[in-house]
């Protein structure tokens, strides 16, 4: 055995010991794992049989067909004075959709022409990546400091890092037919992937690159892409993969062991998600050497995914979610799953392709996978089609679930399923919502969590809690003494019991000192009988008349006392404790949250009627 060999074995075996250590111990050998400048090749390009033979020819139909509708299309450049918009006037929805539907275009003739392989589109991308190349800046105004972008400021944001990496993919993907009509259209790419991400990522010390958030792997996994498939040199790329993964090791040192996304499940899709494609593409370009499988906390991650599943295609909805369903996540659950071996998780990934009918509807799924369709994600899901395909689809209905350090514990019947959060008011993208408790029936909502509608410039400046979405007197919360909850880490739950069937909270400190609270034990808990919200308080003073909140879609029937009319189902009160009324918040929702839970929603507003400082109530859901 030569000593080459010795020491590529030694490396090999120093890299299994490490399998469960920081992703930073990798930083040593990465010159001798990473294969050398643009030598990478993760998947078969454009025009190799693959892509005609393996895809099923209703997946490979629906791809084309959805391409076909940008044959000819202008690319539409969104204007300066649109990009102003958000610093004028406070708007960033006009300009992200003019953006997100250029990079829109490209991704859907990119794959178009990939299934199909007979040229037609290569025109259409041709002139739309020189578009690109052509436009100022790559990412959203919202994360720009200034009103008109500039081509000497290239900050690098998620939507500059995404479309790099999307162009980047096309590229690589397209290069012999792209060198074959000109090969300085590739040596554009490069160097505007260079200016644009590569050095700046690689020179800057972002905030992102130490936080607990999305940002951090959702940029890392284009970065690392770009890096992989764009550089030139040898120690920038092994300084940026060093980089990296000390970003990975940030990230992950933040999050809690039961692997919860405090963001709220919309979000995994671009946090653990965008943290398992680091760990794939490293495990690819090292062929297989970084293994991150044993890694302490990566399973619990994935398996957020499910363990917030509700039934009916719903997942809990907390914090900043835009997404109460599941749809965006297919092409990257199944790959995390076999990543992982979770069988529960691939049943879960099969579950949703059948449910929304991937095999002729493959692009409607691609469309909806994030602002814009992610490329990567789902030529490397189309890469292990075949296993999908043989898999059993399985719907997670968890029967309990308790999340300890995130404090979200849900539970079902056979009709209904309640989910209860605790946790503390300066999470990421928080909402004062400790202690809120949604109730699904049937596999459709009854008591929501509103979730968030459009950003926009007051979502994440000192005004924030100004939007109703953020109050907790639009979530599933008691109003004491006329005060609402606070934000911020002090505002918080303590965690007095759980079990299988129930949990307890005490919200005292949620609250700002002039509610006067002493203590508010919530429980909730499930049987036959339905969902019980039981809550025990004692008050240093009595104010105003406190009051429960409830947020529900279900158009409310209040004609009988003692009794909410909830459709199919009900909600049981004590008329002596408790007085109803019913408010039409219908007209506070945008169109972002029209589309989450339509066109209706109603806040519940029931309350107390004694003005003792002690006392003992609690609602009924059947």
């Amino acid at each position: 055995m030569t000593m080459r060999k010795i020491a590529v074995m030694l490396l090999w075996l120093m890299a299994t010991v490490l399998l469960a250590q920081p992703f930073s111990q990798y930083r040593p050998m990465l010159n001798d794992l990473l294969p050398e400048p643009q030598h990478f090749h993760p998947l078969p390009q454009a025009g190799d049989p693959f892509w005609r033979d393996s895809i099923p020819q209703s997946m490979r139909q629906s791809y084309i067909s959805y391409g076909e509708q940008y044959l000819g299309k202008p690319w539409l450049t969104p204007s300066a004075t649109t990009f102003a918009q958000f610093k004028t006037n406070g708007n960033r929805t006009v300009y992200e959709q003019q953006c997100f539907a250029r990079r829109r275009q490209l991704a859907a003739l990119a794959l178009a022409e990939i299934v199909e392989g007979k040229g037609r589109f290569l025109s259409d991308i041709t002139d739309g990546i020189v578009s690109f190349c052509e436009e100022t800046w790559w990412g959203i105004p919202a994360h720009y400091k200034y009103k008109v972008a500039t081509a000497g400021e290239q900050t690098v944001d998620l939507f500059n890092a995404e479309t790099a990496s999307l162009i980047a993919w096309t590229t690589y993907m397209l290069r012999p037919q792209l060198d074959r009509f000109s090969p300085l259209i590739g040596q554009r790419v490069e160097r505007e992937i260079q200016r644009r991400i590569l050095t700046p990522a690689l020179k800057t010390k972002y905030w992102w690159k130490t936080a607990g958030m999305n940002w951090n792997p959702w940029i890392c996994s284009n970065w690392l892409s770009c890096v992989l498939l764009c550089e030139t040199d040898r120690q920038r790329q092994t300084e940026a993969v060093g980089q990296i993964l000390g970003c990975m090791d940030a990230f992950t040192d933040s999050y809690p062991e039961d692997g919860g996304c405090d963001e709220g499940p919309g979000y995994w899709d671009r946090a653990a998600a965008s943290l398992y494609e680091c760990v794939a593409l490293l495990g690819q370009a090292t062929g297989g050497r970084m293994d991150a499988r044993r890694h302490p906390k990566l399973r619990a991650m994935a398996q957020y995914a499910y363990k917030t599943y509700v039934a009916g295609g719903y997942v809990l909805s907390f914090a900043d979610s835009h997404d109460n369903r599941y749809t965006q996540q297919l092409n990257i659950v199944y790959p995390f799953a076999c990543y992982i071996d979770d069988p529960v998780m691939r049943r879960f990934a099969r579950f949703i392709g059948d449910d929304k009918d991937v095999l002729h509807q493959a692009a409607a799924l691609y469309d909806r996978s994030g602002n814009f369709p992610t490329l990567a994600r789902e030529l490397f899901f189309l890469h292990s089609i075949d296993s999908f395909l043989n898999e059993q689809a399985a719907e997670p209905l968890l029967g309990n679930v308790w999340l300890k350090d995130l404090q979200i514990w849900t539970c079902r019947n056979k009709t209904l399923f309640v989910a209860m959060k605790g946790g503390h008011n300066g999470e990421s993208h928080n909402h004062n919502d400790v202690g809120e408790v949604v109730v699904y029936a049937d596999g459709q909502p009854l008591l929501i969590d509103p979730g968030v509608g459009e950003y926009t410039s007051k979502t994440f400046s000192k005004d924030r809690y100004s939007i109703w979405t953020m109050q907790s007197g639009y979530h599933n919360l008691p109003q004491i003494n006329g005060c609402d909850q606070r934000d911020g880490k002090d505002f918080k739950a303590r965690v007095v019991s759980q079990s299988k069937t129930s949990m307890t909270l005490e919200l005292a400190a949620a609250y700002p000192e002039e509610a006067a609270v002493d203590s508010w034990l919530r429980t909730v808990s499930i049987s036959k009988k339905g969902v019980e919200i039981a809550e025990h308080y004692r008050l240093k003073a009595y104010k105003t008349p406190t009051r429960l909140m409830l947020m529900t879609t279900v158009r409310p029937d209040v004609s009988q006392p003692g009794t909410v009319a909830l459709g199919h189902h009900a909600l049981r009160y004590d008329p002596q404790q408790l007085t109803v009324a019913v408010e039409d918040v219908s007209p506070l929702l945008d169109p972002l949250l029209q589309g989450l839970w339509g066109q209706q929603m109603y806040r519940l507003v029931l309350t107390v009627t004694s003005e003792r400082l002690e006392g003992r109530l609690s609602v009924l859901l059947y």
